[in-house]
């Protein structure tokens, strides 16, 4: 690996800084704690920046001194946490219970802050970083909100990167792929009001349930039966309320869950046909229903050339064998916002299997959205290693 001498020499320093921002989490559009530190480390290091775009985000700004080029490039890291208890126990730990940092974000930010230090120091570049440190990922749209409050009109760029940790991925690896990497995110929520009865009545109320059985029963055949078995969609339901006693027809149920598609054309097909048949299902019982289907991230959709682009920095940094071809997955990216935007790719670094976790770590897995879960902070001078090589390969491009 090719970790750049002057990263690994602030490894231990960036590290300390993860780990204060890992036993201080805060949640989406909350980062007021985690921007004032970047922010800081930022003006320590004589990077101009902006604060206040998407509420809590900070964009650093990095000048090279090669030039008078308008080529310019942004690089993204996300810094919010997630609404959920830890079950480490190291020293670290999140001090405040309901919050933990158990998807990175904590590393990632302190990657982006390794390469911002070092490119500070080392301007031999023609062209402008921008430093992109967003909040709210986890579920609020932090990159749209940025987007709106004018991030690409006041930060004119190229084209943006992300980096994102991969438990399962070793460390020393690198992942990214052309075309969908992530599926968008949508929620629906089905309410079927019937009518209540005894249940050794049946006959004289309308039974939501079986109506529910039905329409969950009729979901699975979209995806089988209207897609095309080639395209990749997902309708999982995974709540269903109703009832309050055993001998009580209930009068209502509520069926909730997600879809998930890599195309906007598929999840509008999907949409329709949810919608067709809680309508038509619920009209052959004589049920009414209220169906609502919220839209909330859509596809992140890597751009051919810039992936390849990356996948050879990779290349270069780790060796072929450990720029690998990433596996797409259901999961959701509020990335996606940007790649709508600006050309440009999401990629990921291996954070290995969890045998990095000091004592006291839980004794679950070390995977995403996992009370055990903690970042490597063994890659945190190879993802800002990364960070410095694609700049300086973007900007010289013919």
């Amino acid at each position: 690996m090719n970790v750049i001498a002057n990263i690994a020499e602030q490894a231990d320093r960036i590290a300390a800084l993860r780990r204060d921002i890992h036993a201080h989490p805060e949640l989406c559009f909350e980062e007021v704690r985690t921007s004032d530190l970047v922010a800081s480390k930022l003006t320590e290091w004589g990077i101009p920046l902006q604060r206040g775009l998407g509420t809590t985000g900070v964009v650093g700004i990095v000048k090279g001194t090669g030039g008078n080029s308008p080529k310019a490039i942004g690089l993204r890291a996300d810094m919010d946490a997630l609404p959920m208890t830890e079950h480490n126990q190291f020293a670290h730990k999140s001090q405040h219970p309901g919050k933990m940092h158990a998807c990175g974000h904590d590393g990632h930010t302190a990657m982006l802050l390794a390469a911002a230090h070092h490119l500070a120091q080392h301007r031999e570049f023609d062209g402008t970083v921008y430093l992109i440190f967003q909040p709210a990922e986890e579920g609020g749209g932090g990159a749209r909100e940025m987007i709106k409050d004018g991030l690409f009109r006041q930060f004119p760029m190229d084209a943006v990167f992300g980096m994102h940790n991969w438990p399962g991925i070793a460390l020393g690896q690198f992942a990214v792929c052309e075309g969908p990497a992530m599926a968008s995110s949508n929620e629906f929520k089905i309410t079927i009001t019937g009518k209540g009865a005894h249940a050794a009545l049946p006959h004289l109320g309308i039974d939501p349930v079986p109506v529910a059985c039905q329409m969950v029963q009729a979901f699975q055949t979209i995806v089988t039966r209207n897609k095309k078995p080639t395209e990749a969609g997902l309708i999982s339901v995974t709540m269903i309320h109703t009832g309050e006693a055993t001998n009580v027809v209930p009068d209502h149920c509520v069926i909730e869950g997600t879809v998930r598609t890599f195309t906007l054309e598929l999840l509008d097909m999907i949409e329709r046909r949810m919608g067709e048949v809680a309508h038509h299902t619920a009209a052959a019982f004589g049920a009414n229903v209220e169906f609502e289907f919220v839209r909330n991230y859509p596809p992140t959709v890597n751009h051919r050339a810039e992936a390849q682009f990356v996948r050879g920095v990779m290349a270069n940094l780790v060796g072929p064998a450990n720029a690998l071809a990433f596996e797409p997955t259901m999961g959701a990216e509020d990335f996606s916002y940007f790649l709508l935007e600006k050309p440009g790719a999401y990629f990921v670094i291996g954070n290995g299997e969890g045998n990095h976790r000091e004592h006291g770590h839980g004794l679950g897995p070390c995977t995403l959205h996992n009370p055990n879960y903690d970042f490597n902070d063994q890659a945190i001078p190879l993802g800002a290693s990364l960070w410095v090589r694609l700049a300086e390969a973007w900007f010289q491009r013919p």
